[in-house]
């Protein structure tokens, strides 16, 4: 037995279910590459704040090097049967540089990187075009 295909979505639909799943994930996927074109892919947690996607990683990992050398980034929230990609652009933060978004993050996955000075905020904001 074969099943029919739902219809596609409409832009605004799809534009719709976007957003709803920004606000209710909490993982996603980020890929960077550092000058030399090495891709790197890990998952990280997200929250979806002021139009962007504050993240937390501690400083040392390739993911932060490669944001900084080449401040850009592709996401894309965790799930195969309806992918979404980002294409951001990127700025890290110092923890404790802005403790409104940073309280926010911690209450969505559960845990909290506030206080420890290892730890950064890498800010992806996506780009059009």
């Amino acid at each position: 037995m074969t099943s029919t295909p739902p219809a596609p979505r409409t832009a605004e639909q799809r534009r719709r279910d976007v957003l709803a799943r920004l606000e209710e994930d909490t993982d996603a996927w980020v890929s960077t590459a550092g000058p030399g074109g090495t891709p790197h892919l890990v998952p990280l947690s997200f929250l979806w704040y002021g139009g962007a996607l504050p993240m937390s990683t501690r400083s040392s990992r390739p993911t932060v090097r490669n944001l900084r050398a080449v401040p850009r980034a592709r996401v894309a929230p965790d799930r195969t049967r309806d992918v979404v990609l980002i294409d951001a652009r990127a700025e890290v933060v110092p923890s404790g540089e802005l403790p409104a978004r940073e309280a926010a993050f911690a209450a969505k996955p559960g845990w909290d990187p506030r206080g420890r000075p290892a730890w950064v905020y890498p800010r992806l904001r996506g780009r059009r075009g």
